[in-house]
């Protein structure tokens, strides 16, 4: 098989999400996931030639789960990987750029820990886990918040003192950047533009969704902040709601903090507006039936996504196009309808007949003649990783 190998690996608390990257097939050779690490019900999922396969992995580790999935991956790469890139979720302001991991590299993830104190754990996990199997292979960390690091201070900045940001680093730092680089360099080949001059509205949805100004190939502005819970209304987590509602809610209900964090993390989003659940398939389903929550959940959904665009064409001198990404943006043709509806003063407007058809994978333009472009574009999370990875393993 030509072409160099990267394996990808995305560790979450208990779960270890792989793909095998090979630079030169669009296909990924092999991928899956370990989950429930831990526990006794541990399980190895993986997909190799179109086929599904699962192993019992009771009570593994990452570490131990990577020694049972290795040799799965190092049997189709015939033995040769060059090298791993892992998903790093927060690099703070210490990284703009995908960086080979070493002890200073290590330190500074951890130093970041508590910007997101769920995932760099875990992704630190991931690290050592694959260090003790090999600690010769070369690896990368690829950061979200890395590509978002071109914004300016107006953008990252909040209002609050100066000290909370030169301190502690309280700001706008933005996630999803891998996709997000991905997805605008891809809608820049669609359009026949040069990425360095090109400028887009980017739409991330899935259970987490974010919305990013891509400027000639650099972030300018983006929906999520200090954390992944600012911003439009995701599966489960509210989005923006007023600063004031934890003291509202201290006051009045008695709420302690951890119970605030938990109920606009965990139980809001479309789930907490539906009173039905976070999977907008389900809600799309229950809409069509008539099922009020379903049916306000979807409309504030949209509404707020649209919102969030028109907010963010503040920050582009000019709008090559607006492109949707993500397991919603890739297959739900009513939410971008009903979402592009809201946007006719940026002159976008759907073609209905080419937004039916583009799901499922499907890439490319569903917007009217005479509408600005807006495109599908499948995300690719793993590739961009890899990608990043190859380059710095050229150097």
């Amino acid at each position: 098989m030509a072409g160099r190998h990267i394996l990808v690996i995305n560790a979450g608390s208990s779960s270890l999400k792989f793909a095998l990257v090979n630079e030169q097939q669009e296909q990924f050779p092999i991928q899956g996931l370990a989950e429930r690490l831990g526990s006794n019900e541990a399980m190895l999922h993986w997909q190799q030639d179109g086929e599904k396969h699962s192993r019992t992995i009771s009570n593994a580790t990452h570490t131990e789960a990577l020694a049972q999935l290795l040799p799965l991956v190092e049997a189709v790469a015939g033995g040769k990987i060059s090298g791993v890139g892992h998903r790093v979720v927060h690099g703070g302001e210490d990284f703009t750029a995908a960086c080979l991991i070493d002890s200073k590299a290590l330190t500074a993830i951890n130093a970041n820990t508590p910007l997101a104190p769920l995932h760099n754990p875990a992704n630190l996990q991931g690290i050592a886990a694959v260090t003790a199997l090999y600690p010769d292979l070369p690896q990368v960390a690829v950061f979200d918040t890395a590509f978002h690091q071109t914004m300016p201070a107006k953008a990252y900045r909040y209002a609050l003192p100066e000290a909370l940001y030169r301190e502690h680093g309280v700001r706008r730092y933005g996630f999803h950047g891998t996709s997000h680089q991905y997805v605008s360099t891809q809608a820049a080949k669609l359009a026949d533009l040069a990425t360095n001059n090109s400028s887009w509205l980017i739409a991330h949805l899935g259970n987490g969704c974010s919305t990013c100004a891509v400027l000639n190939g650099h972030s300018v502005d983006t929906s999520m902040g200090m954390t992944p819970l600012e911003g439009l209304v995701m599966g489960t987590r509210s989005g923006d709601v007023d600063p004031n509602l934890h003291g509202h809610l201290a006051r009045t209900l008695g709420w302690s903090l951890s119970d605030i964090d938990r109920m606009l993390n965990q139980d809001s989003g479309l789930l907490g507006l539906s009173g039905l659940s976070n999977d907008m398939r389900q809600l799309e389903a229950a809409r069509s039936d008539g099922h009020p929550g379903a049916t306000l959940a979807i409309d504030v959904f949209c509404y707020r996504l649209a919102k969030s665009l028109a907010a963010l064409s503040c920050a582009l001198p000019d709008l090559d196009g607006l492109v949707f990404t993500g397991g919603i943006g890739e297959n739900s043709e009513l939410i971008r309808a009903k979402t592009v509806a809201q946007l006719g003063l940026l002159n976008l407007h759907i073609n209905n007949d080419a937004n039916a058809n583009c799901v499922r994978g499907k890439s490319g333009p569903i917007h009217q003649s005479g509408s600005r472009r807006i495109l599908v574009v499948p995300t690719n999370e793993e590739r961009q990783i890899a990608i990043e990875a190859l380059a710095l393993l050229n150097e």
